[in-house]
């Protein structure tokens, strides 16, 4: 297991034609560089397009949830069986893995998750990775393949991370792509089109917000087109596309799945005097939070803001909200252990 790891997601609108179609010419394309990188590294890829490859067998489909999940249930092993058909050539099994959101917020089930595809590698097999559409709850779903394949790649240490678009990059606003992108800032974050594609539920403002948290947690982000020859091969040798930099990052393993994978359910406002302590790596005490903006429970994860709602750190509670609130005032209360605490 001492190759690098590398995260490559497709988007919907990457691998599919306007009418929804599997775009067979780009999944070959796929499967010949994926190919050719896998001696060198772990491969992960996190591919949409099941819903958009089952919805034509569904009579008057008109995208509710419902509708929705019946399409994924039809287009998985449609997209699967692609897949597999396009890497047979190379020698190189392939493995579905339909993810759900508990599956990264529960530190133990993602921690087997992580076993199972050291397994797969270990084989020489790479994993297929999407969101498990069918059953995912409404309320825990994550917000799109994005997300999915940024805690794919923090969780597990990745080195790179690659996100294909239906464009070159990241564009300015003339219309050209950026080469570079030292830091993902609001400036940077203003040059994403608001745009979805009719076919996917991601876009560019999902892809940048989610590039600026795994390079903030050292991991090398490339937007490329998919259109472009060689595009993941060039991509990852940072001859095309929109290079983000990977930002310094000494965070051990579990604090970058508390920073990315777990799942919040609350939040507190904190005054001055915590924000300092925290900046200084210690813990939270009762005495300097404001109010509880949204409850939580013991050893759930929450969201701590400053006085204007800026989100700089998340925390395992230590006491739930209730407590909190009831006991606020007692001397020391921990809230929060400085070891469960991540600033962001």
């Amino acid at each position: 297991m001492n190759k690098p790891i590398v995260v490559i997601k497709f988007g919907t609108a990457s691998i599919t034609h306007e009418n929804g179609e599997l775009d067979e010419t780009i999944l070959a394309s796929i499967a010949r560089q994926a190919a050719d990188l896998q001696q060198e590294y772990n491969i992960v890829l996190v591919s949409s397009g099941a819903v958009a490859a089952g919805k034509k067998y569904l009579k008057h489909y008109n995208g509710t949830i419902s509708e929705r999940k019946a399409a994924a249930a039809i287009g998985n092993p449609l997209l699967l069986s692609k897949y597999a058909r396009y890497f047979a050539p190379y020698d190189i099994a392939i493995a579905q893995s339909l993810c759900e959101r508990r599956h990264f917020s529960n530190r133990a089930q993602f921690l087997q998750l992580k076993k199972t595809y050291e397994e797969l590698w270990e084989s020489g097999v790479i994993p297929v990775a999407n969101e498990n559409d069918v059953v995912s709850d409404l309320e825990l779903k994550f917000s799109d393949n994005d997300e999915l394949a940024t805690l794919i790649a923090v969780g597990f240490g990745a080195s790179i991370l690659l996100f294909s678009t239906s464009v070159g990059g990241v564009l300015d606003k003339d219309g050209k792509v950026v080469p570079l992108i030292q830091q993902i800032d609001e400036s940077i974050l203003s040059l994403a089109d608001t745009k979805k594609s009719s076919l996917g539920l991601g876009g560019m403002v999902s892809k940048l917000t989610f590039a600026r948290l795994a390079t903030r947690m050292g991991i090398k982000v490339v937007i490329f087109g998919i259109h472009t020859p060689d595009g993941i091969i060039n991509a990852i040798e940072e001859k095309t596309g929109t290079l983000c930099l990977p930002q310094e990052c000494s965070m051990p393993a579990r604090k970058k799945w508390l920073a990315s994978g777990s799942l919040v359910t609350g939040r507190v406002l904190v005054d001055e005097g915590a924000l300092t302590a925290l900046q200084k790596r210690r813990s939270l005490l009762a005495v300097g939070v404001l109010t509880v903006l949204e409850k939580f429970e013991c050893g759930e994860v929450f969201e701590i803001v400053d006085e204007e709602h800026n989100v700089i750190a998340v925390a395992r509670a230590k006491v739930s909200s209730e407590i909190l609130t009831e006991d606020g005032k007692v001397q020391n209360l921990e809230i929060a252990h400085a070891d469960d605490i991540v600033l962001l």
